[in-house]
């Protein structure tokens, strides 16, 4: 399988929280803290020999050892709800310095994906699943110090909870400190999209700490202040922050003396369920949303399409393939049963969250589809640009389907056919090819709005030569049509 794993999260109800490990067969972590994991100065998420460990230390340890104790915590993590954390002695070998006295060791998972990735369902999903382990730990005097997105992991369409060191028994009196961090990172992104058409992704892109009240506000505007949840979390909110930002008062004590109370929170959380669980997209249609549909192919060429990606998935089991372009998902499920993962991925929001939908209901299980632009993937971010890695240091695939995209990025992107290549031979993988020719309704579509000229390197020739050079082409196909050709390429 992949070297895919992480855990981790923080006590800080401000910050994004949630650790990170590099994912597939050619990222490794390396040995030690993982560089993701330092906000919780009670946890530390440790690559040691191949494994992922969680190291605590006496108060965390304790923590951990109360959550143990409860009913939902073992019960959470029997169901897969919860990232298994296993006992263990101390590794042999590991050069860890700090007051760590407690391990635990974590699976490994398949892909390790963030928000901005994500699709509406997906967050909607990982949202209520923080709501209903939050739920369940209040239920028994237990809560989550945190509430971000970063601590939840998708195994195929399963949103897997993955920070053990979240949980902490509450405190008489105290508020949820990670009410703000909720609405920041999951409910305003959700309300935009679902009110306003914003797509969230390049908002949490852009901001780890996610949508602040006053930003949520303004893109909600005047006019939805009548919608569920508006004037509650969002107006409410930015007035109150505005109100208490040059406050000398101790908050916390505040809310103490007024008679604070866990049903308080209980009752902010069974609200907040209502709303995520109602909140709908209703989006119907996108430029390719419809694309399964439309007549690019005839049926015995994609048939044949279908059987040549079949031929080459079946020669050996693949760790992880990447499905770039996925659309409606159909390749990486004729793929699905002879990999261990498959990432699924679109710059088209809209069919990601359908296929998204689709999976969830019908499976196969262990497919994850994401909102990723290979054009312009998601990058290193946070503390010294280490905190978040990039999406292509964290999923790193051996098999790659790469169906009728070259095209978008070589016309539509701008990205020279050699630059194409270079890149998919950097990936050192197994990649199945489809090229559009000159002569296909869609590459002549996409030239009739560019300049004579800029794109004459987009020729097929020119691409046999470019693939000659990097790969070995095991098989390069006609179809019927005459005007697509399919290439099998291995590394050279």
């Amino acid at each position: 399988m992949s070297d895919a794993c992480g855990a981790g999260g923080e006590a800080a109800a401000s910050a994004a929280a949630g650790d990170r490990s590099g994912g597939g067969r050619h990222v490794s972590a390396g040995s030690g803290p993982d560089p993701g994991s330092f906000r919780d100065p009670g946890n530390r998420v440790v690559h040691h020999d191949g494994e992922v460990y969680r190291a605590l230390d006496d108060r965390s340890a304790d923590e951990l050892a109360a959550m143990r104790a409860l009913e939902f915590f073992p019960r959470e993590m029997a169901r897969g709800r919860i990232l298994d954390a296993a006992d263990v002695e101390r590794p042999d070998g590991l050069d860890l310095a700090g007051p760590w006295t407690t391990f635990v060791r974590h699976p490994r998972l398949d892909v390790w994906t963030y928000p901005d990735e994500w699709s509406f369902s997906m967050l909607q999903d990982a949202a209520l699943l923080q709501l209903e382990l939050l739920a369940a730990a209040l239920a028994e005097d237990a809560v989550c110090k945190d509430a971000t997105p970063y601590n939840v992991q998708f195994v195929g369409t399963t949103p897997v909870f993955v920070d053990v060191g979240s949980f902490e028994r509450l405190t008489p009196g105290d508020p949820w400190f990670g009410y703000l961090q909720f609405c920041q990172l999951f409910l305003y992104p959700l309300l935009v999209q679902a009110y306003a058409e914003v797509a969230f992704q390049p908002l949490l892109r852009a901001e780890l700490d996610g949508i602040g009240p006053d930003l949520a506000a303004r893109l909600l505007g005047a006019r939805r202040a009548w919608r569920r949840g508006v004037a509650v979390h969002v107006l409410l909110h930015a007035r109150a922050q505005a109100r208490f930002a040059d406050a000398d008062g101790d908050v916390k004590d505040d809310l103490a003396r007024s008679g604070f109370s866990r049903r308080l929170i209980e009752a902010n959380v069974a609200g907040l369920t209502t709303l995520v669980r109602g909140l709908r997209w209703d989006r119907s249609e996108s430029e390719w949303s419809g694309y399964a549909e439309r007549t690019h192919y005839a049926s015995a060429d994609l048939e044949a399409k279908e059987a040549f990606v079949a031929e080459a998935a079946g020669r050996r089991r693949w760790d992880l393939a990447w499905d770039v372009g996925c659309n409606d998902g159909r390749f990486a499920r004729v793929v699905a049963p002879r990999c261990g993962h498959v990432l699924a991925f679109d710059a088209d929001h809209l069919v990601v969250d359908l296929l998204y939908r689709r999976l969830r209901g019908a499976g196969p299980g262990n497919i994850t589809p994401l909102v990723v632009d290979l054009a312009d993937p998601s990058p290193a971010r946070g503390w010294r640009s280490v905190e978040r890695a990039a999406f292509l240091d964290r999923n790193r695939p051996d098999l790659v389907l790469f169906l009728a995209v070259i095209h978008h990025l070589a016309i539509s992107g701008n990205v020279p056919l050699p630059e194409v290549v270079a890149f998919l031979r950097s990936l050192d993988a197994v990649v199945v090819l489809e090229f559009p020719t000159e002569d296909d309704p869609m590459v002549r579509r996409l030239l009739r709005t560019k300049r004579a000229g800029v794109h004459d390197g987009y020729r097929l020739e020119h691409l046999d030569a470019l693939v000659d050079e990097r790969f070995d082409v095991r098989r390069r196909q006609v179809l019927a049509g005459g005007e697509r050709v399919l290439f099998e390429l291995a590394p050279r």
